[in-house]
């Protein structure tokens, strides 16, 4: 554990200003400039810095830290009543109670609600207190999460640390998907399940994948909450999800602690049950091409039309093997 005041950047973080506000601080860090990017002016960086120390009081009471088993996670809160929004391989399962430790250092409890393993979104319920919760909005303008603006993440990375406060770091949207965000700004184990903000104080993303170039941290978009907002209340379990174009496959995927492309569920009668693709299997390459993420793996189906053949090599065991899947018709509701 580093000494209070410290904070965990990778090599590639550059740092661009530390705040104290009032009995606790956060640390702040900025994203490293790319050789192929232009320099970001310093009035752009003051206002950019102001900004942060405007937002970050408003929005840091709303951060969590989360305790499950061994490991620590963050989260967010976005009600009064105290609804959390985190990763779903943060919580695991519906039902489950996790420890949770407040921005002034006190803990409580809440009980995980629904999850859609499909996209890694999870909500959680704090238990009642007689009191509204610190909490924040999220965003339900996805349009406007956009490459190029200027967002920052909150976390605990390594873990809740009362003399280091949270740790928040600044950078800019790289990509944008259907159900994600791709930003350059640094996260480390510990972030997961994290808000991601604009500089409107909304929070557009949670922290789902930590990788280590800057540019491939991933980040649940408020579209899979909001589509499936209900049934995560009323604490289903989201596997697979309509995808459009494509053929249809049959499978669910996560991403495990390892950051390996696991199958988290095979649908009764599909393709992949047939050929042999099977629940814990990792997903190694598709076509030759290595599997990196969910969704490089969904874009690589939805390629591919019914009647065409995947050629998957799949590891399970420590021993790899290769499978043939011939896609079929997508059928109407359950898909890959």
């Amino acid at each position: 554990m580093p000494p209070p005041g410290t904070h965990f950047l990778r090599r590639s973080a550059t740092l661009l200003v530390a705040l104290k506000v009032v009995a606790a601080c956060a640390v702040v860090a900025g994203p490293a400039e790319s050789k192929n990017e232009p320099k970001t002016d310093i009035a752009t960086l003051l206002r950019i810095q102001a900004d942060v120390q405007k937002l970050l009081p408003q929005v840091r009471p709303a951060l969590v830290a989360i305790q499950t088993g061994g490991g620590t996670a963050s989260g967010v809160i976005i009600s009064p009543t105290g609804l959390i929004l985190t990763a779903a391989h943060v919580v695991g399962k519906p039902g489950r109670d996790i420890r949770v430790v407040l921005d002034d250092g006190s803990t409580t409890t809440a009980k995980s609600l629904g999850l859609d393993q499909a996209t890694d979104a999870a909500l959680a319920q704090l238990k009642d207190r007689g009191k509204p919760w610190p909490s924040v909005n999220l965003s339900r303008e996805i349009a406007k999460a956009q490459p190029g603006e200027w967002c920052f993440a909150l976390g605990h990375p390594g873990g809740f640390d009362k003399a280091r406060g949270a740790v928040l770091r600044v950078g800019k949207i790289v990509k944008q998907t259907a159900n994600s965000l791709h930003t350059d700004c640094v996260l480390m184990g510990g972030d997961s399940g994290g808000p991601l903000f604009n500089f409107a104080g909304e929070v557009i993303g949670i922290h789902s994948q930590i990788w280590e170039n800057r540019d491939q941290n991933v980040h649940v978009s408020m579209a899979p909450f909001l589509r499936s907002w209900d049934a995560m209340q009323n604490s289903q379990v989201i596997k697979v999800w309509g995808v459009g174009a494509g053929g249809y496959l049959g499978v669910a995927t996560r991403m495990t602690d390892d950051v390996e492309l696991e199958v988290a569920d095979v649908i009764d009668g599909s393709p992949a049950q047939k050929a042999g693709v099977r629940i814990g299997d990792v997903i190694v390459s598709v076509n030759g091409t290595a599997m990196t993420d969910q969704q490089q793996f969904t874009a690589t189906v939805k390629a591919k039309a019914a009647g065409d053949t995947l050629q998957m090599k799949l590891r399970s065991n420590g021993k790899e093997r290769e499978l043939a899947v011939q896609l079929a018709q997508r059928p109407q509701e359950d898909s890959e």
